[in-house]
């Protein structure tokens, strides 16, 4: 299968972050278990400009992982896997799933309890660490199945994303979104007059982060809203949507989730740690990533299957469309993300929280990595196709 320059760029930074993202998390638990665990902690809260370094990560560095994240949804939507209705309906069957059934064993789990809040944290799906497993796997990986999970995990964002925007946002301000409303109708039309002074859009962009910030929505929607914003044409080299989703891959993959994982994951561990996790949240969580996930994936595209709606490639069958969902049973990044946001209010529940994701996200990526390591059979005398294509 041919894949497309961009894409095969996006895949190698994905799977290269993905490996240091680990990494950071793996340091990042250490060193504030470690004696110098309250300088650590105390880093992350350091001032800046009347706010927490803290802050200044999650909702603005955020935002420009978000940018790269709608740039993503751009490019599918317009020319990618997404931009055929046949065969985008299969990850959107697999994503729909992958969303509906872990959010429900959370609810089943927290239905009526101070944690149902949290239901939105088994939804998601992360992108630079399922794809980092996934090439772990070298030559045994067919190329649809690296777009299918690609694809998936993006529809996936874009689901959290409307979860953070309808669910996520306090103290809604009505002046403050009509601002926000008017620059993007300012970028909109800048776009439709084929302005493609990148930078223009950028500080506009800033203007609207204040806005939607002040408006109460979840500022790191922004990202999202200027991607669409950002002049696409015809999506080749020479497009401004194109260049801009070029320089971002290496700035997020090595930089800002990094950055995101090393202030995230400075869990200091509870000394009674099962009974920490003893809890409905606790549970709702771990079982909607490691069985929601690949289930609802898994029954939702045979769904879409059955119904003559979609079809699974030449080269995949269930147990491969079933591995790909363990991996995305993979939440970290996004799911950390929505538990920021759910729990702002009560420490003790994000601790909680942040420990069941990681240790969810380990085992689905264990799991999943076995899963396929059998069922994809070795291919013998042949380099990758993302290396060669």
């Amino acid at each position: 299968m041919k894949l497309t320059k961009l894409f095969n760029e996006f895949f190698s930074s994905e799977k290269s972050g993905g490996l240091i993202l680990m990494l950071c998390s793996a340091v990042s638990i250490l060193l504030v278990n470690s004696p110098f665990g309250q300088h650590y902690t105390h880093l992350w809260h350091y001032d800046i400009f009347s706010k927490p370094l803290e802050f200044w990560i999650n909702d603005g560095l955020m935002t420009i992982f978000f940018l790269l994240v709608g740039l993503e949804i751009e490019r599918e939507i317009y020319i990618g896997e997404l931009s055929n209705i046949r065969k985008s309906l299969l990850p959107v069957f697999a994503a729909l799933g992958g969303m509906i059934l872990p959010a429900s064993i959370h609810f089943i789990f927290n239905q009526g309890t101070a944690y149902q809040k949290g239901l939105g944290i088994p939804m998601a799906t992360d992108i630079a660490f399922s794809l980092a497993i996934l090439s772990l796997l070298g030559t045994r990986v067919p190329a649809s199945l690296k777009i299918f999970l690609t694809a998936l995990a993006i529809i996936d964002d874009l689901g959290a994303i409307i979860i953070i925007a309808l669910f996520y946002s306090t103290d809604f301000s009505i002046a403050y979104f009509g601002l926000a409303a008017l620059i993007f109708a300012v970028m909109i039309i800048l776009n439709r007059i084929k302005f493609h002074r990148t930078w223009v859009y950028l500080i506009l962009g800033c203007v609207m982060w204040v806005c939607m910030y002040r408006t109460g929505i979840h500022p790191t929607i922004t990202g999202v809203l200027l991607a669409f914003a950002i002049p696409f044409g015809s999506g080749d080299e020479k497009s401004p949507s194109y260049n801009l989703q070029h320089r971002l891959h290496k700035i997020v993959a090595f930089f800002v989730i990094p950055i995101f994982a090393l202030a995230n994951t400075a869990i200091t561990l509870p000394s009674s740690f099962i009974s920490a996790l003893n809890n409905s949240n606790s549970y709702g969580i771990i079982l909607g990533l490691i069985l929601g996930k690949p289930l609802g994936i898994l029954i939702f595209s045979m769904i879409g299957v059955a119904a003559g709606l979609c079809s699974f490639p030449d080269e995949l069958d269930k147990k491969h469309i079933a591995g790909a969902g363990m991996l995305a049973g993979i939440g970290f990044t996004m799911s950390i993300f929505i538990t920021l946001l759910a729990f702002s209010d009560n420490t003790s529940s994000i601790v909680a929280s942040k420990v069941s994701v990681l240790i969810a996200s380990v085992l689905a990526g264990t799991i999943g990595f076995i899963w396929l390591y059998i069922t994809l059979p070795q291919k013998k005398n042949e380099t990758d196709n993302f290396e060669n294509s």
